[in-house]
């Protein structure tokens, strides 16, 4: 036993922060969460636009992995119309509501940063679906189906971006 505590110390002492990196975790993040939920960009949608059935509430959470630690929440629209559309509602809705787009991406990324969080408006495809456990869904693979995320990651939000 003094073997294996002996072992945890000195690889805590070459690690140095490792150990309290690992140990981050969601705890405290309630608050945050529905912060996160709440945002009005969410809800912002073309008129035609419909909330895709199986994904009528806001998905939001925690997530921790590897000693990082990201806010998310994200709506899933089914949308009759064209990719483009989607586009040019989602650069005038951000814009309006305070979101850049993040100079980092691609323009034609649809990827927007504001006050330490990160927005992504992403098309969906038979094949992300199926991955996804969500199966055969043409109303959302006609036409213009997407989800919208929002991400904000570890304390102070720091490394908004897409």
């Amino acid at each position: 036993m003094s073997l294996l505590l002996s072992t945890v110390v000195a690889a805590g002492t070459l690690t140095g922060c490792v150990l309290q990196e690992l140990a981050k975790d969601c705890g405290g993040t309630d608050d945050r969460v529905k912060e996160m939920a709440a945002l009005d960009i969410l809800d912002s949608r073309p008129a035609e636009a419909t909330v895709a059935r199986g994904f009528e509430e806001v998905d939001a959470g925690c997530w921790a992995d590897s000693g990082d630690v990201a806010v998310y929440a994200n709506r899933t629209y089914a949308f009759p119309g064209t990719q483009g559309e989607v586009a040019a509602h989602y650069r005038t809705a951000a814009a309006r509501d305070g979101w850049s787009p993040d100079p980092e991406a691609s323009s034609d990324d649809l990827c927007f940063v504001k006050e330490g969080m990160s927005l992504y408006v992403s098309f969906l495809t038979a094949e992300g679906l199926e991955e996804d456990g969500h199966g055969n869904r043409p109303d959302l693979t006609t036409g213009a189906g997407y989800s919208i995320d929002v991400h904000s990651f570890g304390e102070g939000d720091v490394g908004a971006g897409c």
